[in-house]
């Protein structure tokens, strides 16, 4: 069976349930601050957070360099603290 090229490059939905009132009430201020709608807020607030690499990546990338010898001081200083901040 073949799928059409479009179904694959549609948008997926995503629902997000027993949020707490306080919770959906400050975002939903939060994207009236910003002139859009609930969900045009959440939508660039997520895309922005999925584009930033997540503590585990950059500790791991760190790491690599640090084992690779190609590490300086302010790399080793700041994987020391990300790493005594994990703990």
């Amino acid at each position: 069976m073949k799928t059409c090229k479009m179904m694959t490059a549609m948008p997926k939905s995503i629902v997000i349930r027993d949020a707490p009132d306080e919770t959906r009430d400050e975002l939903a201020a939060r994207a009236a601050l910003s002139e859009g709608s609930l969900q045009e807020y959440l939508r660039r607030e997520l895309i922005e957070t999925a584009s930033k690499p997540d503590l585990e990546s950059v500790l791991e990338r760190l790491g690599r360099r640090r084992r690779a010898g190609g590490s300086s001081l302010p790399v080793r200083s700041i994987l020391s603290y990300l790493e005594d901040r994990r703990q």
